[in-house]
């Protein structure tokens, strides 16, 4: 059974950075497309960024664009999030999900497996 595991959260100022990690075990992530939510207090959950299983296809939310950078490294069944330019509002915990899919792309519905999140915090 595949399963992931978040890490890189974290207390930052703003401005600042982080790169949050999803690494999978039990399996491959060589065909799953792979997403990041957040959820912040008292708010829903909301798609940060994809990935398609190949690598070449991605996309963000308009929120993050230009600050967040989304990667994936399948020879060491992991997906990285770079976060620069953090401001308060991106305080949040951020999740990584994985779909299995046999096309090229990513999107933000019908996960089949989700990790437990990691906590970042922006604040001065």
């Amino acid at each position: 059974q595949l399963q992931l595991v978040e890490s890189g959260g974290g207390l930052v100022q703003p401005g600042g950075s982080l790169r949050l990690s999803c690494t999978a075990s039990g399996g491959t992530l060589d065909d799953y497309a792979i997403a990041w939510f957040r959820q912040a207090p008292g708010k829903e959950p909301e798609g940060v960024s994809c990935i398609s299983s190949t690598g070449t296809r991605s996309n963000y939310a308009r929120f993050v664009k230009g600050r967040f950078t989304i990667s994936r490294d399948n020879a060491k069944n992991t997906v990285f999030l770079q976060a620069n330019s953090l401001e308060a509002e991106d305080t949040a915990v951020y999740s990584c999900a994985a779909e299995y899919t046999g096309d090229d792309y990513c999107g933000y519905g019908g996960m089949d497996i989700w990790g437990k999140g990691t906590l970042v915090t922006v604040s001065s």
